[in-house]
């Protein structure tokens, strides 16, 4: 972008800068230009952001898009859409896409793909093995250089041990992480975690200790080898009590935590719908074995998302992202809870579930910008997650209170599974920025 344009008069969170209040922003060239009380200067373009707040473009690290194999669900073009209109300027894609992203030609055709469709930054997640089978280890140092940002068989534990370590060890040597998804397969087959709700229903659970058991075991392979471990979608306090733990024990290890696991109990389930206070009675109009609720891992008693909370707060999770995981109506409308996919639609309602928090005083702006920001961008090393003067024009304005009721042929992502759809939400992004060009404009 050339020229110049001033955002003025947001209230700017920035907390690779320690600023919390309100401030102008001025851009140029697709670079940030200046910080603080500023002057408008001849022939920029002026936007008066009274009420809204400016912070660092938010990236997340954890998003399925679907595409090569799965457009059905989603594409890159409606996804990086999606995330855009989710204040997200840089997202980071899962592999468990048709093909797997586990070879240098099926990463080169999706950067064909996305230098031609996407609308924000994309960054790819390779394969832990070939075709995510488990059977025999990805070619890690050439899907590094072909860009891969992390490695990962998301959905599929990787439950050989040998090639867990082969992908620490290689992890250690090129400084990206292994990104696990912690779940015993001996231990699966349920719908929803294994517990009080899910014995009132009748529905085959899935107990917290099929996670916790392979936390337990990559946190071992990790030690080990001083390889770079990251715990995806940790959903269990136990979890993130043991990963905190290690991390003090010197294991290289980071962790992130999603906003529905944060906001929302397995009491979702059966039609509890109170975002801010997981765990509330179920309202009159509630739905019982709700099939957009059936995510991996699974909601967890409110315990659990109290926990989840506590242990951000206190700086145990580096990381704040959604596993957006979108699904096409017949994979989940009308389906028992049984036969429903697995995965929520995360891009969009991120925000309005953070803001949840936020307005019920649990957590603080410069705590979700934090993770949904700065610490993303500092770990990977990727340009934006900051304000400070010559960096890259990645913003994300956001009305924390804009009321709106989000409505399946009203959101951008091709899919749309989340029990938030029909709900009112408070928190909306305006203004999306990428290298100072806007990306999404809902003003």
């Amino acid at each position: 972008m050339t020229g110049a344009t001033l955002l003025r008069g947001g209230r700017v969170v920035d907390p690779s800068l320690g600023i919390v209040g309100r401030a102008d922003v001025r851009l140029r060239d697709g670079r940030v230009a200046a910080v603080g009380k500023l002057v408008p200067e001849a022939g920029e373009v002026v936007l008066d952001l009274d009420g809204l707040v400016v912070t660092p473009g938010w990236i997340d690290v954890h998003v399925h898009l679907r595409e090569p194999g799965q457009e059905w669900k989603e594409t890159v073009g409606t996804g990086t859409q999606a995330a855009a209109a989710g204040g997200f300027t840089t997202v980071f894609c899962m592999p468990n896409t048709q093909p797997a992203l586990d070879s240098v030609a099926v990463l080169e055709e999706l950067h064909r793909r996305v230098e031609r469709d996407a609308t924000v930054r994309v960054h790819p997640i390779a394969t832990i093995s070939e075709g995510r089978r488990g059977q025999r280890p990805a070619d890690y140092a050439a899907l590094a250089r072909a860009g891969a940002v992390g490695f990962s068989d998301d959905g599929e534990s990787t439950a050989d041990s040998r090639i867990m370590t082969a992908a620490l060890r290689a992890s250690a040597s090129l400084g990206l992480p292994v990104m696990v998804h912690c779940e015993d397969p001996n231990l699966i087959g349920g719908a929803m975690h294994e517990g009080k709700v899910s014995e009132r229903l009748g529905i085959k659970g899935i107990p917290a200790a099929a996670e916790e058991i392979f936390i337990e075991r990559d946190l071992a392979l990790a030690a080990d080898t001083g390889g770079w471990l990251h715990a995806c979608h940790v959903s269990t306090g136990k979890g993130i009590a043991d990963i905190t733990r290690a991390r003090q024990a010197g294991v290289n290890v980071t962790a992130e935590v999603m906003p529905h696991h944060l906001v929302m109990s397995d009491e979702w389930v059966e039609g509890s719908r109170q975002l801010e206070l997981v765990g509330d009675e179920p309202r009159a109009d509630a739905r019982p074995a709700d099939p957009d609720t059936k995510v991996n891992p699974p909601l967890r008693p409110p315990s659990d998302a109290a926990a989840l909370l506590a242990a951000l707060k206190a700086g145990a999770f580096e990381i704040i992202s959604t596993d957006h995981a979108p699904h096409a109506a017949i994979e989940k409308q009308g389906k028992s809870l049984q036969a429903a996919a697995f995965g929520l639609s995360g891009s969009e309602f991120a925000l309005p579930s953070l803001m949840a928090l936020y307005h019920a005083g649990l957590l603080s702006l410069g705590e979700i910008v934090a993770g949904i920001s700065t610490r993303p961008a500092q770990l990977w090393g990727l340009p934006g997650g900051t304000l400070h003067p010559g960096a890259v024009a990645d913003i994300t304005v956001f009305d924390p209170n804009e009321r709106w009721t989000p409505q399946r042929d009203t959101l951008l992502s091709r899919s749309t599974n989340s029990p938030l759809v029909g709900m009112e939400l408070q928190g909306k992004a305006k203004l999306t920025f990428v290298q100072g060009d806007v990306r999404h404009r809902d003003w």
